[in-house]
């Protein structure tokens, strides 16, 4: 193991190739580090020494998508059930598509927290208190796709700040957030084509 590795604590090293015209590099690992690393505290799981991000500020920031998810499905799902009048049926269709969806990266944000050490927060009691959405019940169909188009500009706001907290620390979340802001966006155009129809 080279001085440089063990003081950095990094197992892991771009070392020079061979023709050092060009200072191409190769992946070099610290193998026997690495073997020594991922058994010291193996009851960790996935959050190994190498994780640099700060991860009860993750847990917690994702706890808080966690609750904005849940809202979003009570608010969709009941808009679904109370949607009346000549054109409800497709709009209807919409708000339990959305809802399906929503509670989908529910999930995946609770098995992240899971991951991550941490223990999800489904406790009804404060999901509003944690939630970036408001849950609001209209009473006729273009009001529930406005306030439903109002939440997902909030969640598009919401987890732009939270891709842009992670940065490179943790690849795995920002994926994750990523992925469910690409959905989040396509909600909120299909609700502004509704809102335009």
């Amino acid at each position: 193991m080279s001085e440089s590795t063990s003081t950095s604590g990094n197992p892991f090293s771009a070392a020079p190739d061979g023709d050092q015209s060009n200072k191409a590099k190769t992946f070099s690992p610290n193998v026997q580090e690495l073997r020594q690393r991922a058994r010291k505290d193996v009851e960790e799981g996935a959050v190994t020494k190498g994780y640099p991000a700060e991860k009860e500020a993750i847990i917690k920031m994702l706890d808080s998508a966690l609750a904005t998810e849940l809202v979003c499905v009570l608010r969709y799902r009941k808009h679904y059930y109370m949607a009346k009048g000549i054109d409800s049926e497709p709009v209807a269709q919409e708000f339990l598509e959305h809802a399906n969806e929503e509670l989908a990266h529910a999930d995946k944000l609770a098995v992240r927290i899971a991951q991550l050490g941490g223990e999800p927060d489904l406790n009804p009691k404060t999901l509003l208190e944690r939630s970036h959405s408001e849950y609001i019940e209209a009473d006729n169909l273009k009001d529930m796709i406005n306030e439903n188009l109002v939440a997902e500009r909030i969640a598009i706001d919401s987890y732009r700040a939270m891709i842009d907290f992670i940065g490179g620390s943790d690849p795995t979340t920002r994926r994750i957030l990523e992925e469910i802001l690409e959905v989040e966006e396509e909600h909120a155009d299909e609700l502004a084509d509704l809102i335009s129809k």
